[in-house]
């Protein structure tokens, strides 16, 4: 066994939290090594100091056996060390030799103007890309022009752009969080690739299913602390996830099939404008009975932020109708929809869900504050805002101090708890779940997917929307694709495949597809 990247109690504060607590942690040449652990739990922390962009407050690293200080994200390249971070860091109007070239630039001398002026090697450079490309199998085009690419092959471009740099270890920050499943299986081939021709990868991700697809060790963070690392023939998913939340955690939501009753949301012909005024929701239809889980699949950016939006208030209809328990609310306003029998888990939780600033029991009424029994008249009964509060994070499991306690002082997961809290506390006619857990933990994860699900049983309509797609698969009753603003094709969940949502979310319709 030859350690290519060691880091040894390495240990690092920031004001009031301790992100790294002496953590161990080591990268075999050839290996690839996956890192979980929820929000929070000090894995971004610990890759952003191999990578150069923190420096450790206690340990040391060590490349190829020797002790090195990595001062900068420029020392690591120089030690061999790239990063493939969640958002790429791409210039959309540039090709793709251009944006590798960019801090790599190689350049040769002209004659012109006595020699003196320098000139970019594009030509050197785009070979040299097609050379990375055909040796691991990425299948990227140097002429390209980013802003005309897949999100799949964006990636692909991160991948050469480290190559190029002459990286010898990889850290992929949640490669696969904005792929289909078939760009991330094609992913997985071209880390195996990789690992063959004598790379060394560290896969930071928080799906537990994918790390026994390509993983050949698995380490678990919690709360800063290295908690383990075990072989993948070692380990399932329901270790794991005990691992990462420190108790046992039921993964798979039990659910009885689905008593559809009457329409609760109809959507006609309904197109929506994006914020740079395109076509973002293009002539969509559908319908969600009551006591059933509609799912809106697709990847990230596909409309189903827009579709959302237009739903629940918060942006304006081009053109087509929205009924809500038969009244047009094609215009309506959120304050009116919620009085219809509206719930809405919102996307962004800090933008649409929350006011940061005031306390967990203000939040927990923010719908309904102005209504009996919270107000008379013009007066807030704060005693009995109190005593509701007291029982949602008494039944929601909300880990704050106080219910005095700033809201934005709680962790993402028992913020979206609040929300989820509020939401579900009134009676609810349709439930618009945007993104419900994004960025949470398994432990919380499992507590909100139980709530949807009782939503469902209590027989709400839920309208389901996620770029998680086992999540959508758990949750849903019928799964609808949205692909470039139109809804491809509605499936039966219990028949669906990964294969065929995968198809549909790349824009590919097969036959037998209810389109």
């Amino acid at each position: 066994m030859t350690i290519a990247l060691q880091a040894s109690g390495i240990t690092k504060r920031f004001p009031g939290v301790l992100a790294n607590d002496h953590v161990d942690f080591a990268l075999e040449r050839g290996d690839i090594h996956a890192l979980l652990g929820e929000n929070g739990a000090g894995k971004s922390t610990l890759m952003n100091i191999l990578y150069g962009l923190y420096q450790p407050d206690e340990g040391q690293i060590c490349v190829n056996g020797k002790s090195t200080v990595i001062a900068s994200p420029h020392a690591a390249i120089a030690h061999g060390i790239g990063m493939v971070h969640q958002h790429f860091m791409l210039v959309p109007p540039l090709t793709v030799t251009e944006n590798i070239m960019l801090g790599q630039e190689s350049l040769v001398r002209s004659s012109a103007f006595m020699g003196s002026l320098a000139v970019l090697d594009r030509r050197a450079a785009a070979a040299r890309i097609r050379e990375l490309s055909q040796q691991y199998g990425l299948d990227v085009d140097p002429d390209a022009y980013v802003r005309d690419l897949t999100v799949g092959a964006q990636q692909r471009v991160e991948i050469v752009k480290a190559l190029y740099r002459a990286a010898e270890m990889l850290i992929l920050d949640e490669p696969t969080a904005v792929l289909t499943p078939q760009e991330a299986d094609d992913l997985f081939v071209i880390m195996r690739g990789m690992v063959k021709q004598g790379k060394s990868i560290i896969y930071i991700t928080h799906k537990l299913r994918e790390v026994f697809a390509v993983s050949d060790s698995i380490s678990v963070m919690r709360a800063g602390q290295m908690i383990g690392t075990v072989r993948p023939a070692a380990a399932t998913q329901e270790l794991l996830a005990e691992m990462m939340v420190g108790r046992k955690v039921i993964l798979q939501i039990d659910k009885a099939d689905a008593h559809p009753g009457q329409p609760v949301l109809t959507v006609d012909g309904l197109s929506v404008l994006d914020d740079r005024r395109h076509m973002a929701v293009d002539d969509v239809s559908f319908t969600v009975q009551a006591g059933e889980i509609l799912g809106i699949a697709g990847v990230q950016g596909n409309g189903q932020t827009e579709l959302a939006e237009a739903l629940t208030g918060l942006r304006k209809v081009t053109e087509g109708h929205i009924s809500l328990l038969g009244h047009d609310t094609t215009r309506a306003t959120p304050r009116q929809l919620v009085q219809t029998g509206l719930s809405h888990v919102p996307e962004d939780r800090h933008k649409h869900g929350l006011v940061l600033s005031f306390p967990v029991r203000d939040n927990l009424v923010l719908c309904t504050y102005y209504e009996p029994p919270f107000a008379r008249g013009m007066e807030i009964d704060y005693e009995v805002v109190k005593k509701q509060a007291e029982e949602l994070v008494e039944m929601f499991d909300i880990r704050t101090a106080s219910i005095e306690t700033s809201v934005g002082t709680l962790s993402g997961g028992n913020q979206q708890k609040v929300i989820v809290a509020r939401e579900l506390a009134r009676p609810v006619r349709l439930l618009v779940a945007s993104q419900p857990t994004r960025g949470l933990d398994v432990g919380s994860i499992e507590f909100i997917h139980r709530r949807i699900v009782e939503a469902r049983d209590a027989g709400a309509a839920v309208l389901l929307v996620s770029a998680e797609l086992d999540e959508i698969m758990s949750l849903s009753d019928r799964i609808a694709v949205m692909y470039k603003g139109r809804i491809l094709a509605t499936l039966d969940a219990k028949t669906a495949t990964r294969e065929q949502l995968g198809l549909l979310m790349a824009g590919v319709v097969k036959e037998g597809a209810n389109v």
